[in-house]
């Protein structure tokens, strides 16, 4: 990927404050809404999510997920034009102790401060989602397939 690529792929991933999470709910396809923010140092994706939501017990009893972050509609494109990233991964949870705990905290907030009262509600709790794999398309005709390790250069590049 070259540095104009990695930089669209920054400012999606800036841009863009939610994204579509799919995970297995009983065996079955499941997506929901979650809020997000990139920790671009590990790389991965920090979700404060209900123990109460189908979406956290899902992720607990499978892991393997799938986000889907794409860039807003515009009126006069098509939306097969519209710049999107699909990421294959894995949820975990992160307890208070965990040693991302704090800078995933930080990272959430800066984005989110008006989610603060939740991290003092018992049943909101932090997952990091830590990419395997990504699809990225920049608009029509222009996919690329990313591994974990290109997927951290692109979200890194210009952070160091």
């Amino acid at each position: 990927m070259n540095d104009e690529q990695a930089e669209n792929l920054r400012d999606l991933l800036v841009s863009r404050s939610t994204a579509a999470l799919g995970t297995l709910h009983d065996g079955a396809p499941y997506v929901s809404m979650v809020p997000f923010a990139l920790l671009a140092e590990l790389p991965a994706f920090v979700l404060h999510v209900s123990r109460l939501a189908a979406h956290t017990r899902d992720m607990l009893s499978e892991p393997r997920v799938s986000l889907l972050i794409s860039a807003s509609e515009q009126a006069g494109v098509s939306p097969l034009a519209l710049p999107r990233i699909t990421i294959l991964g894995t949820a975990r949870p992160l307890t208070h102790d965990a040693p991302e705990s704090p800078v995933a905290r930080q990272a959430y907030l800066a984005r989110f401060p008006d989610a603060a009262p939740l991290f003092s509600m018992g049943d909101f709790s932090l997952f990091l989602i830590t990419p395997a794999e990504a699809r990225r398309i920049a608009g029509f005709a222009q996919a690329r397939t990313l591994s974990a390790a290109g997927f951290a250069r692109a979200v890194r590049e210009g952070r160091e």
